[in-house]
């Protein structure tokens, strides 16, 4: 006696879909250039969100938590970007809001997620509505626009003709000073 097994439309494409997500998964994220490597083919790996109706992203080598906005103490007197201070990792921090930093007009939705960020040898923290989802851009477009600006943040293009704001921290925070 034989069993036939019948699959639904819908299993066929989950199935499809674990498949494709294991394959990128599998793909390496961001890697430097090694001599006698295509730059075409290098990516940078990105944290990409949305910030009002625009899509920024840092680079993810930066991002180091990601965490619930909550425990941050206000800090009368601050700047209008700073959101306040907390500890991570038995260190204090600033909180900072970056629709401020950014001098945009801000969230669609109150920020839910505080990204810490590593920005030189401090750690910084600043606000985002959802956890940012990893994405990647060709490395020579990024090198080359980097070159060319001299920007808080850089347009780059992306595959779905819409673009992304690559966010240079060092040059923001040294724009705005938390102190």
């Amino acid at each position: 006696m034989s069993v036939a097994l019948v699959r639904t439309h819908e299993e066929i494409a989950t199935e499809e879909v674990l498949r494709r997500r294991a394959e990128r998964l599998a793909r390496p994220r961001s890697r430097e250039l090694a001599p006698g490597d295509d730059a075409r083919e290098a990516e940078l790996a990105i944290a990409e969100f949305c910030l009002g109706d625009e899509r920024y992203a840092f680079p993810l080598s930066q991002l180091r938590a990601a965490l619930p906005l909550r425990h941050v103490t206000p800090v009368p007197l601050a700047p209008a970007h700073v959101i306040g201070v907390l500890r991570y990792e038995g260190k204090a921090m600033a909180a900072m809001s970056l629709a401020a930093l950014l001098g945009v007009r801000g969230w669609r939705v109150d920020p839910a997620v505080l990204l810490v960020l590593a920005c030189g040898t401090r750690l910084v923290a600043v606000d985002c509505e959802v956890i940012p989802k990893l994405a990647s851009l060709p490395l020579a477009v990024v090198e080359a626009a980097r070159g060319r600006e001299r920007e808080t943040t850089i347009e780059l293009p992306v595959g779905d003709g819409d673009i992304v704001r690559l966010i240079d921290l060092d040059r923001l925070l040294a724009a705005r000073p938390v102190s």
